[in-house]
């Protein structure tokens, strides 16, 4: 198994080609991978200005708003017009689709998740209780504490102030996250890849 805890404060901060942001990547498959040949990607991007989105084909993407006012989504033919403007509420859409993006207030910081449709999918969805962790996957917290336990019984902890992160690939056995605090949160993704 391979497994990651990571501080998302400490990751290094890459500057986006045309200005408008910064990226902050978490982890890809395979490592050290390039934008035209990851299987998945995980990172934390930080918009600062509006402008169009980069065009992924053959990507599926999921953004979850983290801080911030948020942005809308939109295409020129109107097939998606969509306010991310809601922390913690993922919006999935096609990476082939040409996005434009609107700043609907100061700089936001947003949760990527991108996946090569040729390999397979991914999910996310906001947490606040106990979760059993799939094969692959990844955990960032946004409120609170919370501890991991792997399937030989050891433990972790995960916090918003520290240590809120981790992923993993190639999980075998029975592990799970729990919160420890009242007001813990955090956004839980599972990949699958496709089989054969």
């Amino acid at each position: 198994m391979d497994f990651t805890l990571f501080a998302s404060a400490q990751l290094a901060r890459m500057p986006w080609k045309n200005g408008g942001g910064t990226t902050r990547e978490i982890a890809c498959l395979p490592a050290g991978a390039s934008t035209t040949d990851f299987q998945w990607r995980l990172s934390i991007a930080e918009i600062a200005t509006s402008g169009p989105f980069s065009v992924f084909e053959g990507i599926d993407r999921v953004i979850t708003l983290l801080s911030g006012d948020g942005v809308r989504l939109f295409t020129a033919d109107g097939q998606i017009d969509h306010a991310l403007n809601q922390p913690m509420q993922p919006f999935a859409f096609s990476g082939d689709v040409a996005l434009d993006c609107h700043l609907l207030g100061s700089t936001c910081q947003d949760f990527n998740v991108m996946v090569r449709r040729s390999f397979g999918a991914a999910t996310v969805q906001p947490q606040q209780h106990a979760w059993s962790l799939p094969a692959h996957g990844a955990l960032l917290v946004q409120q609170g504490q919370w501890q991991l336990t792997w399937p030989d019984g050891t433990t972790a902890w995960l916090e918003a102030s520290g240590q809120d992160g981790a992923h993993w690939s190639g999980l075998a056995g029975a592990a799970s996250v729990e919160p420890v605090s009242a007001d813990a949160q955090l956004l839980a993704v599972t990949i699958t890849a496709h089989i054969g």
